[in-house]
């Protein structure tokens, strides 16, 4: 690895800017990685304490928090494969896994050897984190919908379809924390500045 690569670590996490998503689709708002993880990482966040707050679970908010923030760094070298591309068939998403994997060694190579253990269990969720990791599932998916909405709300009807599918698949999540939030945060995101 070159020198500049060497530490090269949080350069790499701001390249993520650069990185768009749903590139299958027309946008009238371009999203970028880096907005996006800090929109996982403020949902997740608030399911965990959504959690904590009304069902009587026990989450780490700022670790859930961490780990939305860095959950699709990786896709800094992989890009981001549309999902239809991406979950296609078996074979696409064991290589998509594969390819994922490797950009994971890379980023980690990037680092301090002394460093490597703190962000290895950011960068790639461990076991141990299962449950929150289901957060931030959760929270990737209601950003998507957050986005279809607007989208919709801006006029583009490109995203139409996009929404029912988002909508459906978050209602198979089976996650008291999401339902609250859908049931009580999610309306404000059809509204208009004035309204808010």
């Amino acid at each position: 690895m070159a020198d500049k690569a060497k530490n090269s670590f949080f350069a790499v996490f701001f390249r993520q800017k650069y990185i768009n998503r749903w590139g299958l689709m027309r946008n009238v708002t371009n999203e970028n990685l880096s907005t996006h993880a800090a929109e996982v990482s403020c949902i997740a966040h608030a399911l965990a304490v959504i959690g904590n707050t009304y069902f009587n679970k026990n989450y780490n908010c700022d670790r859930v928090a961490l780990l939305a923030l860095y959950h699709d760094m990786p896709e800094v070298f992989t890009g981001d494969l549309p999902t239809p591309v991406k979950y296609a068939n078996e074979t696409l998403r064991q290589c998509y896994s594969n390819l994922e994997n490797e950009a994971i060694e890379q980023l980690i190579g990037r680092l301090p050897e002394e460093m490597r253990g703190e962000y290895s269990g950011l960068v790639s969720i461990s076991p141990e984190d299962a449950e929150l990791k289901k957060l931030v599932k959760c929270a990737d998916k209601l950003c998507a919908l957050i986005k279809c909405i607007e989208e919709e709300k801006s006029g583009n009807s490109d995203f139409s379809s996009a929404r029912i599918s988002t909508e459906n698949s978050l209602k198979n999540m089976d996650s008291q924390e999401l339902d609250y939030f859908m049931k009580n945060f999610l309306p404000a995101f059809s509204g208009t500045l004035d309204e808010l």
